[in-house]
């Protein structure tokens, strides 16, 4: 549907810590979307309002022992009003004994420093071992955990447990929905506030389950949107004309949820620049959402070897924008080398792109190099050195 808009929704609170989303704006789719002093070995931070000596420790502590900024670590101490290393180290210590390892403690700890308050046999050990009552790999539990450490803040038998039900339920696979929990455990709290209305938004607007459960394998963060914003976001998708049945409507709904508005404008002024319209930049993104992911760098090189070494139509590009998602060096290259030998050569005829990248690679071999029996050596040496090339 052409000329539709999209919307980003904010609004900016006169408060100094909260901003929330209030009344939308419409508009185009490119525009969617403490000092530290070293003296004499010791280590002095410049707080920003008075601390006592107990927060002191606990700043040069964070800062020495698990790699804080200054800053964050003075904001931190406010928090964490150890006076010696004794109950720190013990929680670290706690973490490396149920397989953790450093990098995954401290960057754990780094995330959430409230952890090093936390009683490890309270608070920690029983939610380790109901991953393993599940029958969760001792080796995933870090792996699970380390995606959201605020997991371990929430209640076990209020949030996580119920969660991991549902979802379960949901899934009707432990394996795939282990493999999200892996990449994401924040869908393991706050059920009722945030997950359960997401969901039934998507039940509403007619999306299938075997859908949300794409959705949810691909972008289980979305689920824990705030609520009004997730509900914009799919009428946002809907209004472009895209059908909720469809596989591409939840894809969507993630790629708009994984982008920052300025990211976006960028990212669609890249594209504009290479001359598609705003028409075409709506189509595309219809067609395959994922172009908006594509980093700047690829979008740019993809684009400018296309139209400029291949001599391909900014407008034929945007009707095929899943070519934005393919490997650059080891397909589009490859294949658009093979295919320039052969059409200098007389062997072929211009080509759709749909015909040059996208077979599999045993349907392009046997078409543009097993058919041409006296350059098939030549053609496979030349495909396999481009296939070689990094970077």
């Amino acid at each position: 549907m052409l000329g539709i808009m999209l919307c980003f929704l904010y609004r900016t609170s006169l408060s100094q810590t909260h901003r929330q989303i209030t009344t939308i704006s419409r508009i185009p789719l490119h525009l969617v979307f403490v000092s530290v002093q070293n003296q004499n070995s010791w280590l002095s931070v410049k707080y920003m309002s008075t601390t006592s000596n107990v927060s002191s420790f606990a700043a040069s502590y964070l800062i020495n022992t698990c790699g804080f900024s200054p800053e964050k670590a003075a904001l931190a101490s406010k928090y964490l009003k150890f006076k010696t290393r004794e109950k720190p180290d013990f929680r670290i210590e706690f973490f490396k004994k149920h397989g953790f390892s450093e990098t995954q403690v401290l960057s754990m700890i780094r995330e959430v420093p409230q952890l090093l308050r936390l009683n490890p046999e309270k608070n920690l050990l029983p939610k380790i071992q109901f991953f393993k009552s599940r029958g969760i790999l001792c080796s995933d539990i870090p792996k699970i955990i380390g995606s959201c450490p605020n997991v371990l803040r929430r209640s076990l038998e209020k949030q996580i447990i119920p969660s991991f039900d549902f979802w379960l339920r949901l899934f009707r696979s432990e394996e795939k929905f282990i493999k999200v929990i892996k990449r994401y455990s924040g869908i393991l709290f706050d059920l009722d506030t945030y997950v359960v209305p997401n969901i039934k938004v998507l039940r509403e607007v007619g999306v299938p389950e075997s859908n949300i459960v794409k959705l949810l394998e691909w972008h289980p963060q979305v689920f824990a949107r705030k609520h009004d914003r997730f509900k914009e976001m799919v009428a946002q998708v809907k209004e472009m004309g895209l059908d909720p049945m469809m596989a591409v409507f939840v894809f969507a709904i993630g790629t708009m949820a994984s982008l920052s508005k300025s990211s976006w404008i960028k990212k669609a002024d890249l594209y504009k620049k290479w001359g598609w319209s705003d028409e075409e930049l709506l189509a595309a993104f219809g067609r395959y959402p994922q172009c908006m992911t594509v980093s700047e760098d690829k979008i740019e090189k993809t684009m400018e070897f296309l139209i400029n070494e291949m001599g391909c139509e900014s407008s034929t590009i945007a009707r095929n924008p899943s070519l934005l998602g393919m490997s650059f060096n080891r397909r589009i290259v490859p294949r658009a080398s093979v295919f320039q030998v052969l059409l200098s050569k007389g062997l072929v005829k211009k080509l759709s792109l749909w015909q040059l990248f996208f077979p599999s690679e045993n349907a392009f071999l046997k078409k543009f190099i097993m058919h041409h029996e006296n350059e098939a050596n030549e053609l496979f040496r030349l495909y396999q050195a481009k296939m070689d090339v990094k970077g």
